[in-house]
């Protein structure tokens, strides 16, 4: 069954085609700067080479359009017609408290989906798997925010939490990778990237994660601040006459590591600007942003009751091996023991365990593949199955 996966944001369409039998990608790239004069689709191959390919001045139908004529181009496509597509999933960053579980498209899910426009006004008017429906597991005492009531009842203010379709595939990969299963066991799932965030996991189930209402609570990120003191922001907001939609701006595109060190927000530079040329402003977001790493999976482990397995993913969790053994590191009194040499020679597309034999935790590297979850829901669904 070839199932093509598509995962529309406010200004990219990315996508990826899928044999889901034999779990082998056909075709993948996306569409960048949907909405501006530039956009273009990228195109990868087999071999680890790429393709750009101008398209202009494009909205996302003409995205959608682009990628389907891409799968069936006589030179670089890889299927002769659009009815070799068996079945199409999509997935919706927000789905509020509406879907705990990926669902066939109707006119009713629109509708429902619609209704969550407000909290991701960015994705869901673009996306029509449901990205927070993993953490619906979460109990109330972990979603609940301590705010008056009725904007819970009125308005449904609480932590939904994101990245759950990665989050989802790692708590399975990894104990498969282990050979054993998610049930009883305690998982510390860190997708860390330029957006992070990081889940408890018991049984297979989400009981908590660091994103809420909105992907800028929670860690440290790329451009995202994390958890800041609310009264921070109101006296930022006071002083300097901002409205809330500039403050959204600073909060959501010029805080986190970038804002810390006016450098980049890839971790990949900051890096470099630390510990090459002695940047003491990398060097500080280096540390906050570790930090809170450190401190939610401490955080964890204490409402977990222990942990069993820590994972790494994204792409700094799967990449940035100085920052795992950073972390790692600071874990001694969980029990957690790693092989640096192993540690360090995990990126750039290899996984593994870097715990060592004697250590009380197993933690390993995982690459997710959220495309792939997406694809089997999709299938369970096509077949008559529950996701």
């Amino acid at each position: 069954m070839n199932i093509l996966v598509l995962n529309c944001g406010s200004s990219s369409a990315k996508y990826k085609l899928i044999e889901i039998k034999e779990n082998k990608t056909l075709a993948e790239g996306g569409v960048e700067k949907i909405g501006l004069p530039d956009g273009f689709i990228k195109l990868k191959f087999d071999d680890g080479s790429k393709k750009n390919i101008d398209l202009g001045l494009i909205d996302h139908k003409g995205a959608i359009k682009a990628i389907l004529d891409a799968l069936i181009n006589p030179e670089y496509g890889c299927i002769k017609d659009l009815k070799e597509i068996d079945a199409v999933g999509h997935r919706v960053v927000h789905g509020g408290e509406k879907f705990s579980r990926s669902v066939l498209i109707t006119d009713e899910v629109k509708d429902m989906i619609r209704e969550c426009y407000g909290i991701a006004p960015l994705h869901n008017p673009v996306n029509m798997a449901f990205d927070t429906a993993f953490h619906q597991t979460m109990p109330k005492s972990a979603f609940m925010y301590p705010l008056p009531m009725e904007y819970y009842t009125n308005d449904h203010v609480r932590r939904y939490g994101f990245h759950g379709t990665s989050h989802r595939f790692i708590a399975q990969r990894v104990c498969e990778m282990l050979g054993t299963t998610p049930e009883g066991k305690r998982i510390i799932s860190c997708h860390i990237g330029n957006g992070a965030s990081i889940s408890a996991i018991k049984d297979g189930k989400s009981i908590d994660t660091t994103m809420g209402l909105t992907p800028t609570e929670g860690l440290m990120m790329g451009t995202r601040s994390g958890d800041v003191d609310p009264g921070a922001l109101l006296f930022l907001m006071e002083k300097y006459n901002l409205s809330p939609k500039e403050m959204l701006n600073i909060i959501n595109k010029k805080s986190g590591v970038l804002g810390i060190t006016g450098v980049s927000s890839d971790m990949r530079d900051v890096v470099d600007a630390a510990e090459k040329e002695g940047n003491e402003r990398a060097q500080l977001a280096l540390d906050m942003y570790e930090l809170r790493i450190l401190k939610t999976i401490g955080a964890y482990a204490a409402e977990l009751n222990g942990v069993d397995i820590i994972a790494f993913t994204g792409g700094v969790g799967e990449n940035q091996y100085q920052t795992r053994k950073r972390v790692c590191n600071n874990l001694s009194y969980l029990g957690v023991k790693i092989d640096e040499a192993v540690n360090d020679t995990l990126w750039r597309g290899k996984e593994g365990e870097i715990s060592t034999s004697d250590s009380k935790v197993k933690v390993v590297v995982v690459l997710t593949d959220e495309e792939y979850m997406i694809a089997r829901d999709t299938e369970a669904i096509v077949e008559g199955r529950e996701p």
